[in-house]
């Protein structure tokens, strides 16, 4: 296991508890760099990583964690943080491998959660906070540029995306071609395509549809 922590005290905290529980830590580094020289060096089963660490005190714990799961895949992954970071958590959690885990430094209140969390994760799991969640939740709900579609323009921008006249989307509809001319504008509108005339708004709609399955 590499442990990541720009605090000393935390980072050698966890050494010790970690290692009083039989887990082996074979590195213990202050910043991205280091952390991702360890798991060149070691390969590890599994890190602990804090999510701002040196050099930029920003997001650099988790776009090194990220880099690290590309270059080892199967690597487990537990961010502990003081905070919830959306900028590159949503490709650490989704990019399919599992064994990756979220959780907040104030929240994990015993050495049984930490060691639960990395047990689960070990196995082929996933451990989050549901402060990340609702979090990571909201943020997706905010970049879905459909989100804000009623669902009668969701069942027109639908028929849209299967190639569907305005007149056929009026006949399954069952309602009149002026109606559909009203629910394509609305589409345009809310997913911000404006007419410049020159794209096809239509067949851009329908790609943002698609993006959005």
């Amino acid at each position: 296991m590499v442990v990541a922590d720009d605090s000393v005290l935390l980072r050698e905290g966890l050494v010790r508890l970690l290692t009083e529980v039989d887990c082996q830590v074979v590195a213990a580094v202050e910043d991205a760099p280091g952390f991702l020289r360890a798991v060149s060096e070691q390969r590890p089963d599994v890190a602990i990583v804090d999510v701002r660490m040196p050099p930029g005190m920003t997001d650099d714990g988790l776009r090194a964690a990220v880099e690290a799961r590309e270059s080892q895949p199967g690597l487990g992954i537990l961010m502990l943080s003081a905070y919830v970071e959306l900028s590159y958590a949503d490709v650490l959690l989704s990019d399919g491998g599992g064994r990756v885990g979220y959780l907040l430094k104030d929240r994990v209140t015993s050495l049984d959660t930490l060691v639960d969390a990395l047990r689960t994760i070990s196995t082929g799991g996933t451990v989050l906070d549901p402060e990340v969640v609702a979090q990571l939740l909201v943020a997706r709900r905010r970049a879905d540029p459909l989100s804000a579609l009623s669902a009668r323009e969701r069942e027109a921008l639908a028929l849209m995306a299967e190639g569907r006249s305005n007149a056929a989307i009026a006949e399954r509809m069952v309602i009149t071609g002026g109606a559909v001319e009203k629910h394509i504008s609305n589409i345009f509108a809310k997913i911000n395509l404006p007419d410049v005339g020159s794209d096809n708004r239509r067949v851009l709609a329908v790609l943002a549809w698609l993006r959005s399955r």
